[in-house]
């Protein structure tokens, strides 16, 4: 049987007290609520003192407090291992919005990767440009040459989520103009927009949002709500955001509301 918000919210200042540093996840597995709910629950204890939030969960309030765990990038790796029906669905779900004839961008990331197995999945497709800044989105491409053609846009290239960025990212990216932008993030929040991360992929994502006549953000559950260091674009820069079916429609109805689109990625019905 679940605590009542007030025993709950109890609990969890004497984890936090205790711990040093709570995470999101934690609470939620705990306690059987839904992360929604966990972070509801420690924006009231911050609201009343007894903690202080931080990125992924909160530590003690009161002066000299530090997070213990600062934020971290995982690496393409790790993210390629978190959350892989939900990416695979909205893949799918995004890689339908595509047309034979069309350019697109195919912005880095694992959830964009799924974008790109997805196309190659549709025999019906013929005589795409992609263009991409993800080494691994154009090594998953490549087979598919020269029913596609791939597009790599160049620049510096980042070990971790092997994307290439600035200086000379933009050298490609500054002569095109496309049909569509698929763009990963970090966080997709109501009022702060779509965020990264990392600055130097931020400031690359950006960029193909000017490039595209429309622009699509992939992401997972877990990344709304989220607010990260980069910011990508407000909200109203995307035309739609596909995301799965455990978004909480709370915040869908939010993202609605503040004018994007939003589409939910459905496994199929099984007879």
């Amino acid at each position: 049987m679940q605590p009542d918000a007030a025993n709950r919210r109890r609990r969890t200042a004497d984890l936090v007290t205790e711990r040093g540093f709570v995470r999101v996840a934690e609470l939620s597995e705990s306690f059987g609520v839904t992360p929604v709910t966990a972070r509801a629950d420690l924006d009231a204890l911050e609201r009343a003192g007894l903690v202080r939030r931080v990125h992924g969960g909160a530590v003690p309030s009161g002066a000299g407090a530090v997070d213990p765990r600062p934020e971290r990038e995982p690496s393409f790796e790790e993210a390629l291992a978190a959350s892989v029906v939900p990416k695979q669905l909205i893949g799918e779900r995004a890689a339908a919005l595509v047309r034979s004839g069309q350019s697109v961008i195919l912005d880095v990331g694992t959830t964009t990767l799924q974008v790109a197995r997805a196309l190659r999945a549709r025999d019906d497709l013929d005589d795409l440009t992609i263009f991409t800044n993800g080494l691994s989105i154009a090594l998953e491409l490549e087979p598919e040459i020269p029913r596609f053609t791939v597009v790599v846009t160049g620049g510096t290239l980042r070990p971790r989520q092997h994307s290439l960025v600035h200086p000379l990212a933009g050298s490609v990216l500054d002569e095109i103009h496309v049909d569509l932008a698929v763009i990963g993030c970090n966080g997709v929040d109501p009022t702060m927009g779509v965020t990264n991360a990392n600055l130097p992929e931020a400031s690359v994502k950006a960029l193909m949002l000017q490039r595209a006549a429309r622009a699509v953000v992939v992401a997972d559950a877990s990344k709304l709500g989220e607010v990260h260091l980069g910011r990508i674009a407000p909200i109203d820069a995307f035309d739609a955001l596909v995301t799965d079916a455990a978004a909480p429609g709370i915040l869908i109805g939010e993202l609605r509301d503040a004018g994007l689109d939003v589409l939910v990625a459905r496994a199929p019905d099984r007879p």
